[in-house]
């Protein structure tokens, strides 16, 4: 059975950030009970010209995706049967100077990404922001037209009222010139019944004299 030792995965990178990324991964791997890989079922045999294609491939697809370099090791290693630090020692002894410029590329196309990637977010905060916007505007609008239909409502009310009381002040205009007259009448009648009573009076007066003046004569 062959083991791979941990402490030596630094010693095949080219770069400190890549001796980083072997370090966690050295880390994560490590048996514990043993301080090594178990490697009996890695493969040990010569890269082929379409496993380096693969590599520089998953490598370059990582780097536009803003992954790191280690996890393209990882996974083109699933896809060998090889560990993830022979990914690494193959791509940075012989596979990298080979794609210096796909690298640059992978590179740009990762910022072109990100940049993308904020103008779809902040276009999406600006849609959300006006969404939002237009939310609050037409839910005022609709306070607003539930506050004038309110309005227009009691406007209405106080208008009826308003007609109810010019009815009402005709109305007792009415019976105020009705009793008015009635009141004159009154008054007529009452003058002319004063008349009578006093006519009445002097003709009983006269009847009473001339009864008087006719016993008398009898006499």
């Amino acid at each position: 059975m062959y083991y791979y030792k941990a402490e030596l995965l630094p010693a095949i990178c080219g770069s400190k950030s890549l001796r980083a990324d072997f370090a966690v991964f050295a880390a994560r791997l490590t048996d514990s009970d043993s301080g090594g890989i178990d490697l009996s079922a890695m493969r040990q045999d010569a890269w082929t010209q379409d496993e380096d294609v693969l590599l520089a491939e998953v490598v370059l697809r990582h780097i536009r995706d803003g992954s790191t370099q280690l996890k393209a090791f990882e996974e083109v290693g699933k896809k060998l049967s090889r560990t993830a630090a022979a990914c690494g020692f193959r791509w940075n002894s012989y596979v990298r100077k080979q794609y210096q410029s796909g690298i640059e590329l992978a590179k740009k196309q990762r910022k072109q990404v990100k940049k993308e990637l904020l103008k779809e977010r902040i276009s999406t905060d600006d849609s959300l922001a006006s969404s939002n916007l237009k939310s609050t505007v037409t839910q005022n609008v609709d306070e607003m037209i539930a506050y004038l239909t309110e309005k227009l409502k009691k406007a209405d009310q106080c208008d009826q009222v308003v007609k109810e009381k010019q009815l009402l002040e005709k109305e007792i205009e009415a019976l105020t010139a009705k009793m008015d007259e009635e009141k004159k009448q009154y008054e007529q009648l009452k003058t002319k019944y004063e008349q009578l009573e006093e006519d009445y009076r002097s003709l009983l007066y006269i009847m009473e004299r001339a009864r008087k003046l006719a016993v008398d004569e009898q006499n």
